[in-house]
């Protein structure tokens, strides 16, 4: 038993008993959904022909156009606005976007556990979809992609200082989400914030990369970023745990 005080303990927490640095120290549930879009991803590219691809994605890409009235509304209709967060355009796509939900989407998984973390998911990627389509009613393209699941991770983030606290082993953030005016006040957050929405406009705008031709779909990464800013205690156990 280790009766050592918090200040005794050593803080090299971050590597396993053996004095080894797991390869991989990310959240079962964040390996699970890295998991699902790279095993989907593949399963489209080498397995599907087009025809079985175009399928799948009238089925589980969230396409405006389907709830203009003009078309009936089937089971696909209610689950798309989660489903198409598992899908991506290319392997650039993919790539950053389970770089950055490896990044940003570990801390919060090991501070929310796998359940809430899978909640969060679901609300943000709908939220995500929801302002996309607020703006894209009759868009006939479908829109795919994790980023505005990550981007209500990336909001969550901003709300914690971006703190993470790593003496348990697993980096997870911490303290109590700050209180709105505080996040105002933090030049680190603000910095972030201000050069996540320039960043994001830009490359809506212009486009992702030269010789890139994916469509870069920032107002749901707008939608998924508010969700994740103000809605993170309805999502965080440690926050309701300090209001009882």
């Amino acid at each position: 038993m280790n009766n050592a005080s918090p200040e005794e303990r050593p803080r090299d927490a971050g590597f396993t008993r053996g004095g080894r640095e797991p390869v991989f120290n990310l959240p079962g549930i964040v390996l699970l959904a890295i998991g699902l879009c790279v095993g989907i991803h593949l399963i489209r590219v080498y397995l599907l022909t087009p025809q079985q691809d175009i399928a799948l994605l009238i089925r589980t890409a969230f396409i405006p156009i389907r709830y203009s009235g003009a078309f009936d509304l089937d089971v696909y209709a209610f689950t798309s606005p989660v489903t198409y967060s598992f899908l991506h355009g290319s392997f650039t796509h993919l790539l950053v976007n389970m770089v950055w939900l490896a990044a940003f989407g570990s801390p919060l998984a090991n501070r929310m556990g796998a359940v809430r973390f899978s909640l969060f998911w679901i609300v943000t990627s709908v939220a995500a979809a929801a302002l996309h389509y607020s703006v894209h009613t009759l868009d006939q393209a479908p829109l795919v992609g994790a980023s505005g699941a990550i981007a209500g991770m990336m909001g969550a983030a901003a709300r914690f200082g971006f703190q993470i606290d790593r003496l348990s082993g697993q980096g997870a953030f911490s303290g109590a989400p700050l209180p709105i005016s505080m996040v105002f006040r933090s030049r680190t957050v603000m910095t972030f914030l201000i050069v996540w929405m320039v960043i994001n406009f830009a490359t809506g705008v212009i486009g992702f990369a030269p010789g890139v031709s994916d469509r870069i779909a920032w107002e749901a990464h707008v939608g998924g970023f508010i969700v994740g800013f103000f809605g993170i205690r309805l999502f965080d156990r440690r926050s309701e745990f300090a209001s009882r």
